[in-house]
């Protein structure tokens, strides 16, 4: 090897060791590696940089934005809603949900849908009275079968996409049959029967794999409970159902006391009661449940407070606020105060330990101690939580408004960029983009929203591992790898791809599945180039390995966020992701030279 690639090796082994030690950013590690190799001048500036204008990154950027839309219109748990159901036993729930998941994961950031789907399937867990522990290890993995859907399903996707384009053009044979559709749902041909080969395996396999490290119901007896009430508004869904059929009844830990209607008062209220219009339904619940009733579409604080709190809806804010023995709101009603108007703030709900607080909201007389839910402005916690009117004042972290109103809408922006981006009459960038800008414009996410859910970390590795990879093909290293792991003439192809799967899969246990694609891109082109095979099923192969983190619970963000809300332990994603690989990569590798 040359002086070049054996440089390139050290910072390659440096960098990879930083990444599995997780005491570096590995945006930093990344960076830093790719600055070493332009400081000794085995990558130019020109080189260096290229990465950072790439058409993946720039895809990816704009993918952020369209997800962030998603969420905050609440367009995707609308349909999931829709899908679940009411399933019977476990491994029905388990296929219900991971099938949606897997879809939606084709669509959108596998990350975002377990962000979004954590909430969900913890509360369907409770309502159908299982354990999480069953639900959230299958949420993660379905999430990573889905995203090897289409080109947008993960960032590895994307950036393996984008390199083989750049490599097909010094083949003219090879570049005339890359079309739009085909870069969009190709992976699809080995991603399909994967997914579908993989949930049913965890279906079948999960109640023996996977232990129950969570109890069935979470809620603690001595939980505190909140007073709040809604009203069901004039284009509410749930008009003409019955408290069953709207799941008014299912939300763990949540109570209809009673529901208002025409001036009289309905208590004790049977599951059969029919929902009408302007009905203000009072309940008394937990607060996970209570802020997932506000969630519910055509369910509405009283819309006389509401509509006159002078704050746009998209800078409304939840926050906890104890009210202290200082505070002029002693001994008087929420109406007597005029609270709205003093603090720029509706009361959503009240707690008052040890008690059950009757009446009206508005008729309720607050006493030191009581925790009020808020609905404010973004600046209340700075504004007051100095004050000697409150004990104590906190935001709720991650909770907004949802904007039903916009969901339809944000779901006809995803459905047009899918259109955009398979029949190609746009570039991809411009497609992407297009329909990020159509997210802001429509309001399904403001400007500020949009810029913090661009994950900039991921970029910049991105970027990076971009400038890498370069080095290894400009310096040979990748060549000298595949002399060294070359199995030979006498191996069949099928055996290549799975060594291809195996190498994925392994290397973005340790680093990240997108460092592991730019990484390892260079290395699948010389191999199969080495067996003179078409190089389309070692893409495809490859995209599958990257994805498949299913063993370490550290190799992939989606699996990060389940361990601890489902109570893992380290070897329990081993138990179940080792025979799962194993089986992904058999299907793929099988398939992939029949396909394509």
């Amino acid at each position: 090897m040359t002086g070049d690639a054996w440089i390139t090796l050290g910072v390659l082994i440096v960098v990879v060791i930083g990444l599995m030690s997780s005491r570096i950013g590995i945006d930093v590690v990344m960076a830093g590696g790719l600055a070493v190799l332009m400081t000794l001048g085995v990558v130019d500036f020109d080189q260096a940089s290229a990465g950072f204008a790439s058409p993946a990154v720039l895809m990816i950027g704009g993918l952020f934005v369209v997800a962030a839309g998603l969420e905050h219109t609440g367009a995707i748990r609308f349909v999931a809603a829709k899908m679940l159901g009411k399933p019977r036993g476990v491994r029905v729930a388990q296929l219900r949900m991971m099938a949606p998941v897997a879809l939606f994961s084709g669509f959108m950031s596998n990350t975002t849908v377990v962000a979004i789907g954590l909430p969900i399937v913890r509360d369907w867990a409770r309502r159908l009275r299982v354990s999480p522990s069953a639900l959230f290890l299958p949420l993660s993995f379905a999430a990573m079968l889905g995203g090897k859907l289409t080109l947008i399903g993960s960032a590895s996707n994307l950036i393996i996409m984008e390199e083989f384009v750049e490599y097909a053009e010094h083949s003219e044979t090879m570049a005339t049959s890359l079309s739009p559709a085909w870069m969009f749902f190709g992976i699809a041909a080995i991603g399909l029967p994967c997914s579908i080969v993989g949930i049913l395996f965890i279906t079948l396999t999960a109640r023996k794999l996977i232990p129950d490290r969570r109890p069935v119901c979470d809620l603690n007896d001595d939980a505190r409970r909140y007073r709040t009430e809604v009203v069901v508004a004039t284009d509410s869904p749930v008009i003409g159902k019955t408290i069953e059929q709207a799941d008014l009844r299912s939300l763990p830990g949540l109570f209809l006391s009673e529901i208002e209607r025409g001036g009289r008062i309905l208590p004790a209220v049977s599951p059969d009661e029919v929902l009408q219009d302007g009905d203000r339904l009072a309940f008394v619940g937990v607060l996970e449940s209570v802020i997932d009733l506000r969630r519910i579409k055509g369910l509405e604080l009283d819309d006389q407070q509401a509509q006159k709190l002078p704050v746009k809806v998209t800078q409304r804010r939840l926050v906890e606020a104890v009210v202290s023995s200082n505070s002029p709101l002693i001994d008087r009603s929420v109406r007597e105060s005029r609270f709205r108007t003093r603090y720029n703030a509706v009361i959503v709900a009240v707690h008052r330990q040890g008690r059950q607080v009757q009446g009206k909201i508005g008729d309720i007389e607050l006493r030191p101690g009581d925790t009020l839910l808020l609905e404010t402005h973004h600046n209340f916690v700075q504004s007051w939580r100095s004050s000697d009117e409150f004990f104590l004042v906190s935001e709720i972290e991650g909770e907004r408004p949802i904007r039903h109103n916009r969901a339809a809408i944000a779901l006809g922006i995803l459905a047009t960029m899918v259109v955009l981006l398979t029949i190609g009459i746009v570039d991809r960038v411009a497609a992407i983009w297009i329909c990020a800008l159509a997210m802001v414009l429509s309001r399904c996410v403001t400007g500020t929203e949009a810029r913090r859910m661009i994950n900039w970390q991921v970029l910049i590795v991105v970027a990076s591992s971009l400038g890498i990879a370069a080095a290894m093909e400009t310096t040979g290293l990748a060549s000298h790898a595949v002399d060294l792991v070359n199995p030979g003439a006498d191996v069949g192809l099928t055996w290549v791809l799975f060594l291809v799967f195996v190498l994925g899969t392994c290397i973005s246990q340790l680093v990240t599945p997108y460092a592991a694609a730019v990484l390892l891109f260079p290395f699948t082109m010389e191999l199969a180039a080495t067996a003179q095979a078409n190089p389309i099923p070692f893409v495809f192969v490859l995209t599958m390995g990257v994805g498949a983190a299913f063993i370490n619970p550290m190799g992939y963000q989606t699996n990060l966020m389940v361990i601890g809300p489902g109570g893992y332990r380290f070897f329990d994603f081993a138990r179940i992701g080792i025979p799962l690989t194993v089986l992904i990569g058999i299907v793929a590798a099988v398939l992939a030279p029949l396909v394509y």
